[in-house]
């Protein structure tokens, strides 16, 4: 592990004391951490005494976009899905005070597995375990969606009625509060998703941003479900169509997403599809308008941290690109809704 004394976000002097006056006894050496790459919203550090490992998230720095860093909501979720069936980090303490580390935090178990990112990564484990992987991932997904929420506390995460519009809404103004330049179409994409909106089914736990590079596996066992920052209660749908968007992202397109998709064994987003109706019993023939508000989301998504960068106030190398992206996001959007 790659250490730093104090990874820029993380001053350990002051986490060590917290840790030692909150959970004392857990910490038994100095502690050394590095920020983990790949993440592109929160950040997230791997932080170790020398004997045991944790995994400690907190919000970026600088500019924020309102509700989008919530780590009290994000400790709540994957404590309340502990008993489930859905298999998450254990979590050790929340800190709400910003004064500890410059913005609240939380500490969780550190959970072995890997991240599939690309399709190298999959190509070396080979075509029977990257489709055994996906599907394992997709029957996860049908796993968080048959949870009740109100059995394991979070009957009141979030408010399901109207969720669509409301997220829709939401993303607009989240859009808003990073405009710093003309993007063509993404206004056209935003109001045709409007007048297009499906009705939705019973709500479920929402992840948010569920995908392949946002889950641990350890060979074909999926060991954890991460990054929890965008979960509430809502259409179940959503991830649906969030896990097809990705899914059809390919290496070839130099994207700074996830492109596991061509990878030899890699299950279609049809099967995909097919799959989770099966397994779920719902109704996904809307599954386009899903998609299409997938690359809408994750548009506004990148916009806002190309924000950051253009403020100088990103972590970390790739983000320079992230700009160049976004128009090619809005015109899968819109192509896919015309499908519908």
């Amino acid at each position: 592990m790659s250490s730093d004394d104090n990874p820029p976000g993380l001053d350990l002097t002051r986490l060590r004391d917290h840790l030692d006056r909150e959970r004392p006894g857990l910490v038994a050496g100095e502690l050394r951490a590095a920020l983990v790459e790949g993440g592109r919203s929160n950040l997230t550090y791997r932080v170790t005494d020398g004997t045991s490992q944790w995994v400690v998230r907190r919000p970026p720095l600088g500019h924020v976009l309102a509700t989008a860093h919530d780590m009290a909501r994000e400790h709540r979720v994957i404590t309340a899905l502990a008993p489930t069936p859905v298999p998450v980090p254990g979590t050790l303490l929340l800190c709400e005070d910003p004064e500890v580390l410059g913005a609240p935090f939380y500490v969780m178990e550190f959970m072995a597995g890997t991240p599939y990112r690309s399709e190298a990564q999959l190509r070396e484990i080979g075509p029977e375990a990257t489709r055994q992987a996906v599907l394992n991932l997709v029957d996860t997904l049908v796993d968080l969606h048959a949870v009740d929420p109100a059995a394991v506390g979070l009957g009141d995460f979030g408010r399901p009625e109207g969720f669509l519009d409301r997220q829709l809404r939401r993303w607009g103004k989240q859009l808003d509060a990073s405009r710093s330049r003309e993007l063509p179409g993404i206004d056209e994409l935003h109001a045709a998703l409007g007048r297009a909106l499906p009705t939705s089914p019973a709500a479920t736990v929402v992840h948010g941003d569920y995908r392949l590079d946002n889950v641990l596996m350890d060979g074909t066992t999926l060991t954890a479900v991460l990054d929890w920052e965008m979960s509430t209660l809502g259409d179940p749908l959503a991830d649906l169509g969030l896990l097809v968007m990705y899914s059809d992202q390919r290496a070839g397109d130099g994207l700074p997403t996830p492109t596991t998709g061509g990878a030899p064994g890699h299950p279609s987003s049809a099967e995909i599809v097919r799959r989770y109706a099966e397994r779920s019993g719902r109704d996904v023939s809307a599954v386009d308008w899903y998609t299409a508000f997938a690359y809408f989301k994750l548009a506004v998504i990148l916009e806002g941290i190309h924000y950051r960068w253009t403020l100088g106030q990103t972590l970390g190398p790739g983000f320079d690109r992230i700009g160049e992206v976004v128009p090619v996001f809005v015109d899968r959007g819109l192509r896919t809704l015309d499908r519908l």
